[in-house]
């Protein structure tokens, strides 16, 4: 059996968790399946998102000229810090609900 031990505080959400109780419960089977679900989707998510960064990388490790200007590269460096920074915070949430799944 496995328990989740999820603190709203770490997470910055205790706001919303207000009321809802401190008492365990067990997720039912469909529950489980539902949020399966979800995951698999976040997967999914990031499985494409990998191929688009490595057509990107492609195309400029490919032998075609690319001509930009100076605005459109600034650009596309920041939504690429943007991405970068989305993906690290996914991460490290990732790492702490992971260590947040404890097996009894």
């Amino acid at each position: 059996m496995y328990e989740i031990i999820a603190n709203p505080e770490d997470y910055q959400i205790d706001h919303l968790i207000n009321g809802t109780g401190n008492a365990n419960i067990e997720i039912s089977k469909d529950e489980r399946e539902k949020w399966a679900g979800e995951i698999v989707n976040f997967s999914e998510r990031l499985t494409e998102f990998a191929k688009k960064s490595g057509a990107l990388a492609k195309l400029f490790y490919g032998p075609e000229k690319i001509s930009a200007t100076p605005a459109s590269l600034k650009t596309l460096k920041i939504q690429l810090f943007m991405i970068n920074d989305a993906l690290t915070t996914a991460i490290e949430i990732a790492d702490r609900l992971e260590s947040d799944i404890i097996k009894k």
